[in-house]
């Protein structure tokens, strides 16, 4: 019979072989021209990137050129989002965050009239933005409605900045009358007033001489202890009578000519808690010195004690030489 198998000397130079072939890994692709293979950047993709931020910039830039016309100022965004496949809200939004940090309220009175004829950005946040602007360019009439028709539509879901902002206005004007509706609907709705709003309706009680209603107020909604604040997206918790330091050092932050970093030793919180462990040490070294008061009298007896007993001994003494 017939059998077919491998001599010793091919079996070895196999086995040579593949024991090359291991060593040797290449980690270059080589393409045909012996060299690395080019690499091109993507034709799709674009250098340039244009996003929100620089689109809401030239909205910003696109408003502000224009007249208070209510045709040229409506055709102008018009044609600003003329190419656009959907509405670009966030695009406005941030836009009138841009134009509220820089107090140009009728611009942001004309952008959301705008926005909410398109039936865009009907939210709460929208229309308390609307009121706002209303409000800081003394359209009173114009915010009246538009309180009067969120009130109507949201009557068990609006929020309390709105009653706020409603009770604000009316105080700096002197509406004391409206002022006191607006309050009554909201307790009559059961939404609790915080301290700006009891502050406000309480002075106006404290000046119309209404002394028994302000009482009343005051022992409904006494004055908390403690409240809370963010600072830097942290939840701190301050005194009451802190509050107002506090407050005043968050705008001085916000000004451009104070740092944050110098705030955080010696504004704000660090006042605050400064003042709190001056508190706190304060009532630990008044509770050491009641705990001390007793032992100090004790010792202060022994040694007067002590002292007679010698006096004694050396009284004894001279009788005993005398003798």
């Amino acid at each position: 019979m017939l059998s077919l198998t491998y001599s010793p000397a091919i079996l070895t130079k196999r086995l040579e072989t593949i024991k090359v072939s291991r060593t040797h890994k290449s980690t270059v692709i080589v393409c045909a021209a012996k060299g690395p293979r080019p690499r091109y950047p993507r034709v799709w993709k674009a250098n340039k990137k244009i996003g929100t931020i620089s689109k809401s910039k030239k909205f910003v830039d696109c408003i502000k050129e224009l007249s208070n016309v209510k045709e040229e100022v409506y055709g102008a965004l018009d044609s600003f989002i003329a190419w656009e496949l959907e509405f670009p809200l966030i695009t406005v939004k941030k836009a009138l965050k841009t134009l509220e940090e820089e107090r140009e309220w009728k611009r942001i009175i004309q952008v959301t009239k705008w926005m909410l004829s398109k039936g865009q950005g009907r939210t709460m946040g929208s229309y308390f933005t609307l009121l706002n602007a209303l409000a800081h360019d003394d359209r009173i009439e114009e915010a009246e409605e538009l309180w009067a028709k969120v009130f109507s539509e949201n009557l068990e879901a609006l929020p309390r900045i709105f009653f706020n902002k409603m009770i604000s206005i009316y105080y700096s004007r002197g509406m004391h009358d409206k002022m006191f509706k607006v309050f009554a609907d909201m307790e009559e709705l059961g939404v609790k007033p915080n301290v700006a709003i009891v502050s406000m309706v309480g002075d106006v009680f404290q000046k119309l001489g209404m002394l028994d209603k302000y009482e009343k107020l005051s022992k409904k909604y006494p004055p908390p202890t403690w409240e809370y604040r963010y600072f830097k997206g942290k939840r701190v918790k301050i005194r009451a009578k802190n509050l107002k330091l506090f407050d005043e050092d968050q705008k001085r932050s916000r000004e451009p000519h104070v740092r944050g970093n110098k705030l955080l030793g010696e504004g704000s919180v660090g006042e605050a808690t400064e003042l709190l462990s001056e508190e706190s040490s304060a009532k630990d070294d008044q509770q050491l010195d009641e705990a001390c008061v007793e032992p100090n009298e004790i010792l202060s007896k022994s040694d007067e004690a002590d002292q007679n007993v010698d006096d004694i001994d050396r009284y004894s003494d001279d009788v005993d030489e005398e003798a």
